[in-house]
C-alpha cells in the first residue's frame, strides 16, 4: 500500500506572546493522498495558515510528526529540506509575489535559478508554463502591465515550473473579483485533473466548494473533514 503524499500526526505549533505561549495548532492529525484537491477552511486565527506554513516547510512544528512523500521532515538537513521543498511543492500566494522589475518569463523561471538550471532550459520551461496558463504572448511583459487575474496565472505558472507533485495555495483568489476567481479555480481544477495535488487555504465557501474535500479548522483543531462533490465557482 502506497504512503500518502502528506501525513501529519500530533502536529502542534505554539508562539511566544507577552501573555505566554499561544497554541496555534493543537495536535492535528491528517493525511492527504496524491491527486486530492483539498480546501483548508476556518476563521482568522483558526490555525489554517499556520498549518499551511508547516505543510510548505516554511515553519517548523513545536511538536508532532510531518511526513512529506514518505520523508520525515524533522530528520532532514537544511539542504535536504530545501531540495525536497523545491522539487515537490509549488507555492501560490494571495499577493502574487511577483518581482515588478522582472519579465513574466523571468519571474516564472526563478525557482529554476535556485535549482541550478541553466539559462536556455530555464527560458524554455518558463515559456511552456506560461503557455499552459494561457499567457505565452506576455512572456516579455512586466507584472505591472497585466491584470490581477493574469498575475495570479503567472504565479501559478511559477509554481508549476519545477513539475511539483503538490501545489499549496494560500487564499489564491483573495485579491480577485468573482469572475476572475472562477477562472483561477477552473485552472486549479484542470491541474488537479492532470494529477497534481492541490491544497488551498480559503475562508470563502464558494471557493472551498470547488475542492473535493473540505477540512475545517477551529481554535487550532480540525473540527470537520468532509469529502464533497466539486463544483465550479459562480
Amino acid at each position: 500500500m502506497s504512503q500518502p503524499l502528506i501525513r501529519v500526526a500530533g502536529l502542534g505549533k505554539s508562539y511566544r506572546t507577552a501573555a505566554g505561549p499561544f497554541p496555534a495548532l493543537r495536535g492535528v492529525a491528517l493525511s492527504i493522498e496524491a491527486g486530492e484537491f483539498v480546501a483548508i477552511m476556518g476563521q482568522s486565527g483558526s490555525g489554517k495558515s499556520t498549518f499551511m506554513n508547516l505543510l510548505g516547510c516554511l515553519d517548523t512544528p513545536s511538536s508532532g510528526d510531518y511526513f512529506l512523500v514518505g520523508h520525515d521532515v524533522a530528520r532532514l538537513t537544511r539542504d535536504q529540506l530545501a531540495k525536497l521543498r523545491n522539487q515537490t511543492i509549488g507555492f501560490v500566494f494571495q499577493g502574487f509575489n511577483l518581482l515588478p522589475r522582472m519579465s513574466l518569463e523571468d519571474n516564472v523561471a526563478l525557482p529554476l535559478v535556485y535549482a541550478g538550471v541553466e539559462r536556455q532550459p530555464r527560458r524554455q520551461r518558463a515559456r511552456q508554463e506560461l503557455a499552459r496558463v494561457g499567457l505565452a504572448a506576455y512572456a516579455e511583459s512586466l507584472p505591472g502591465r497585466i491584470s490581477g487575474g493574469q498575475q495570479q496565472r503567472v504565479a501559478i505558472a511559477r509554481a508549476l515550473v519545477n513539475s511539483p507533485q503538490l501545489i499549496l495555495a494560500d487564499e489564491p483568489t483573495g485579491n480577485l473579483d468573482s469572475h476572475t476567481s472562477a477562472e483561477i479555480m477552473a485552472l486549479f481544477a484542470q491541474l488537479n485533473g492532470e494529477g497534481i495535488t492541490i491544497v488551498l487555504v480559503t475562508h470563502e465557501a464558494d471557493i472551498a466548494a470547488c475542492a473535493r474535500r473540505q477540512v475545517r479548522f477551529l481554535d487550532g483543531l480540525i473540527v470537520s473533514d468532509l469529502a464533497t462533490p466539486a463544483r465550479a465557482v459562480g
